[in-house]
């Protein structure tokens, strides 16, 4: 019988690797939906307000915060509230990355 044993640095790799595979998960799980991608192309393009986001999409505005929410708790984007007006902003680098690959790819 063989056993396997694995170095301590070979068993953290490949935590780490799992961890970034499950974040690499929510973000593509998260822009599955036509719509939530859509709206992180748009906040490529810098912060925006959620009436700004409102009148470039062409969806209800309760489905817009729904996908608004989506995005929230996956941490895609972050926000950022000015008196009555809630900003979105993509919420990391390594989302601005993968939109504006995306972007390249697909919108220009």
């Amino acid at each position: 019988m063989h056993l396997h044993t694995e170095t301590p640095t070979a068993n953290a790799s490949l935590e780490e690797m799992e961890a970034n595979a499950e974040r690499a998960a929510t973000l593509l799980r998260a822009m599955a939906n036509k719509n939530r991608l859509l709206l992180l192309c748009l906040l490529n393009q810098g912060e925006l307000s959620v009436s700004q986001l409102n009148s470039e999409l062409d969806i209800p505005q309760s489905t817009l915060s729904q996908h608004l929410s989506v995005l929230r708790q996956d941490k895609l984007v972050k926000t950022r509230r000015e008196a009555q007006t809630i900003y979105y902003a993509l919420a990391s680098k390594e989302v601005e990355a993968i939109i504006a690959t995306l972007y390249q790819l697909y919108c220009e």
